[in-house]
């Protein structure tokens, strides 16, 4: 009798039926030989301080290393502390009865580093010692499964990879236990959260938000013709940016009064070849998906993860953009699947049968997955958001697999009197690949104009000039998408040179962390959204002024760890020695942030409206009685919005908060309202009266 161990229950069934085993039992299907039973998600993770019987934030704990680490069972919290999850104790004990009445296992959990740390965690704190072999697939097709149990792998062959994801969930609970006890002990005023790769996240966000705010804006202008030739209307624009306005008005009339016409000195024409995009990876679909869809980091990943689960899309969770040479012979039947959906019909019509690029098959830069594809199971019932992202993966493979597009751009130089003037211009000359979605040019670019035929020498006519008025640009503010492309490419920002080199194809976090790192950041209070764009609290800049200077915000440490973590996963490193490393920095950094001074602002002295004699704890998320009996309580975060201290200071003394507006009902809705008090101290809210005016 052989285990089979999957991540989720959905994929183990999927497993059980190929194989036959279609016996139902309490947490586990068998027959044919097997037992197939599954985890959900992380049952076993690395213990808590109180686990090594350290309670609450103690300086003289600290630093707290353990050795070695304890694995505990999922906690839950209940009241004011965590206790064992009883779904997790209960499929555990299953899976321990499975491990036992079988030979040897099967490990079908996701094929990458959090999959992989999954089963190891049971299996190191079940003292399991049955040998076991792994499925390593990359979609959850019949076909793909049948392929990888013919293939089944060694286990000891991802021993790297199991030490890497280790080493990073020990490196994440050093760095991040010691930091943030460390800074919540020199606060001494609620939780400061820190980690490995959401400080310096955080960071990011930070200083893009201090550089756009601080940004002096300077207005500028320029002079815009207007010509017509051979019925095409172009505009043209001095190469001279004036500060002064009036110089710029002095320089239009000038030409006004003198002829009106511009000289052609000089035309450049050249061909640009742009290549066809390469498959997403799982970074690559989350910012397009921000960026045209207006979905979150963590939202993309989960609808992927669903297509993923239904056998609509390959492994979702991959950082490769590419196809190994042994995928290449299947892509023709995806496309030919892809005949039968409504979206995507036209765009097939347009392939080029035979012609395939072959821009996206690079052997070398497949990782652990190779790029997101569709299977040749072709959807017809799904969300509307679903269907959004999985016609972003199915467009994208018909783009890599076409032709470049050919542009022939045109640079033109005129002369008015001694000033000198620019048109630019572009033609299509083969649509190629952006003839997919008929967009032919990038929505972060200006859309280039017609020209007409020009030589040196023609004369134009201006039949229109103005001045235009321009400001410069202050860095522009986050979105998820431009966030998750600076944590992608954290490496490429380092300034000393060698450094650079080394870690240039570095991130911070991996494609499957990140959107959980910034999900982290909003939780934390740290950050929030303004629209489209991501600004930090004033938690989040309280807390990016202490650390902006120390180690634990350098995205170059942060990328160099993660590199240590992938020579790791290749065999090509220690992993002992990278966890005495991450020792060595936790007490350095324990010991910097319990030196830390946080200057709390002047909070307002408030007497509790309910006991009306003790003072109230203001926090980041709550404001309480300090008396235990009296016990009243009032969240500073009310459906979505978070209450500051002015109104916190109205509700207390005049028993009503301004109107706030902008809140989120449960169904997603808006509303204004007031938060009042009545006479027990209980909050409710009051809706603002409707004035009716006599006509």
């Amino acid at each position: 009798m052989k285990a089979i161990i999957a991540e989720k229950p959905s994929v183990a069934r999927e497993i059980a039926s190929l194989l036959g085993a279609s016996e139902k039992k309490d947490g586990y299907l068998t027959g044919n030989g097997y037992c197939v039973t599954w985890a959900f998600g992380h049952l076993v993770g690395l213990g808590m301080p109180e686990d090594y019987g350290i309670s609450g934030f103690q300086k003289t704990s600290l630093p707290i290393l353990p050795n070695p680490f304890l694995l505990t069972i999922r906690k839950v919290k209940k009241d004011k502390s965590y206790v064992a999850d009883t779904g997790a104790l209960k499929q555990l004990k299953i899976i321990e009865q499975v491990f036992n009445q079988c030979e040897s296992i099967i490990v079908a959990t996701d094929a990458g580093r959090e999959g992989e740390l999954i089963f190891r965690y049971i299996y190191e704190y079940l003292k399991c010692n049955k040998p076991f072999e792994r499925l390593w697939i990359s979609s959850l097709t019949e076909k793909a499964i049948k392929q990888g149990f013919d293939n089944l792998k060694n286990g000891k062959e991802f021993n790297g990879l199991y030490q890497s994801a280790k080493g990073r969930s020990q490196a994440d609970w050093l760095v991040g236990i010691n930091a943030t006890q460390a800074l919540s002990i020199a606060a001494g005023n609620g939780i400061y959260s820190l980690g490995r790769v959401q400080t310096p996240t955080l960071a990011l966000i930070c200083k893009r938000s201090l550089d756009n705010k601080n940004f002096s804006i300077k207005k500028y202008y320029q002079i815009q013709l207007l010509h017509h030739k051979e019925m095409i209307a172009f505009k043209s624009l001095s190469t001279t940016k004036w500060d002064d306005k009036m110089l710029a008005e002095d320089a239009l009339r000038t030409i006004e009064r003198n002829g009106n016409t511009a000289t052609v000195t000089s035309v450049e024409i050249k061909n640009v070849t742009e290549q066809p995009p390469l498959l997403f990876d799982l970074t690559g679909l989350q910012k397009e998906a921000n960026n045209k869809l207006n979905l979150s980091a963590e939202e993309t990943l989960n609808l992927a993860q669903s297509l993923y689960e239904k056998k609509f899309v390959t492994y979702p969770r991959t950082g490769s953009k590419y196809i190994p040479e042994d995928v290449w012979t299947e892509i023709p039947n995806l496309v030919r699947a892809l005949q039968v959906k409504e979206t995507c019909k036209q765009a097939v019509s347009k392939m080029k049968w035979g012609r395939f690029n072959k821009r996206i098959v690079n052997d070398l830069r497949v990782t652990d997955h190779h790029g997101l594809l569709i299977t040749e199971k072709i959807p017809s019932a799904l969300s509307v958001k679903e269907n959004a992202v999985y016609d972003m993966i199915a467009f994208r493979l018909l783009e890599a697999l076409s032709q470049s597009c050919i542009k022939e751009i045109t640079n033109v130089e005129l002369q008015v009197l001694h000033c000198d003037f620019i048109a630019k211009g572009s033609k299509v000359i083969e649509a190629g690949w952006r003839s997919i979605k008929g967009s032919f040019s990038d929505n972060d670019t200006e859309p280039l104009q017609d020209l007409p035929e020009l030589k040196k020498g023609d004369e134009l006519k201006i039949k229109e000039a103005i001045v235009w008025e321009k400001e410069t640009i202050p860095p522009i503010l986050y979105t998820e998408a431009g966030l998750l492309s600076a944590m992608e490419s954290a490496g490429k920002k380092i300034q000393n040179e060698e450094e650079r080199k080394v870690l240039q194809n570095i991130g911070i976090g991996t494609p499957a962390t990140r959107a959980s790192i910034i999900e982290t950041l909003f939780t934390r209070n740290y950050i929030e959204r303004d629209k489209k764009s991501l600004i930090p609290t004033e938690k989040g800049l309280q807390v990016y002024e202490l650390v902006k200077d120390r180690k634990i915000a350098d995205v170059a440490m942060t990328a160099e760890w993660e590199l240590a973590l992938q020579k790791i996963e290749n065999n090509e490193a220690d992993a002992e020695a990278f966890q005495k490393e991450m020792e060595t920095y936790a007490h350095s950094i324990s010991n910097e942030l319990l030196q830390t001074t946080i200057v709390h602002k002047n909070l307002p002295q408030l007497i509790c409206p309910k006991c009306k004699t003790q003072q109230l704890i203001i926090r980041d998320k709550v404001v309480k009685c300090s008396d235990e009996v009296c016990n009243w309580l009032q969240f500073r975060n009310v459906c979505g919005l978070q209450i500051s201290i002015a109104d916190i200071e109205n509700l207390v003394k005049k028993g009503k908060t301004a109107l706030l507006k902008g809140m989120k009902s449960k169904a997603g809705k808006k509303f204004d309202a007031y938060i009042v008090l009545n006479d027990k101290a209980e909050s409710s809210f009051e809706f603002e009266k409707k004035k009716f005016y006599k006509k």
